[in-house]
């Protein structure tokens, strides 16, 4: 957590903010499953900025920027890593729907770190977004462990249209298989 806890000063001291999302934010809401990084969310491009990550670099910490293209869903991703420590991967948003998961993020505490942690609805959305078979076993769980889930899934029918067209395609298959399941 020390090097998440570099990062978090870092976006802080330059005004950007972020929200934990992945297996950490799962964890937070009671879905362990093991990882090897730890995820952020951020919705502004600053980041990107080869300036901001400037003290990291001093430390000697690497700083690893992407940025994506005009086909990629993400405006970049930033690996911050050092050894013996797991790394640090910013994923910045494109959309508003990001940022607002950002805006509306908690502050949890994490192993003696208070960041701000993606609600569950949220942490939904972003695995639609992602889509992938890991995703789909991780909203599986989360839905299982919540004790809101049949709030969490009202929420996301009301907020699923801010998605890509596929989203909601996904979320539709998902909740054929939860209502016969029920």
């Amino acid at each position: 957590m020390k090097l998440l806890a570099e990062v978090a000063t870092t976006l802080e001291r330059v005004g950007i903010g972020y929200a934990v999302i992945g297996a950490t934010a799962l964890a937070a809401h009671g879905v362990s499953r093991s990882t090897l990084d730890i995820d952020l969310l951020l919705g502004d491009s600053t980041a990107l900025d080869d300036e901001v990550w400037r003290t990291l670099l001093a430390k000697g910490i690497s700083v690893e920027i992407r940025r994506g293209d005009d086909e990629d869903p993400l405006l970049g991703v930033i690996r911050v890593s050092t050894a013996g420590a797991d790394p640090v991967d910013l994923l910045i948003g494109r959309s508003g729907w990001q940022r607002e998961l950002i805006d509306s993020a908690r502050k949890v505490e994490i192993q003696g770190l208070s960041v701000p942690v993606v609600d569950e609805t949220g942490l939904l959305l972003l695995k639609l977004y992602a889509g992938g078979p890991q995703d789909l076993w991780d909203i599986g769980r989360l839905l299982e462990v919540s004790k809101r889930a049949e709030d969490l899934v009202r929420e996301v029918d009301r907020r699923i249209h801010a998605l890509p067209p596929r989203c909601l395609r996904l979320w539709h298959s998902l909740r054929d298989g939860i209502d016969r399941s029920s």
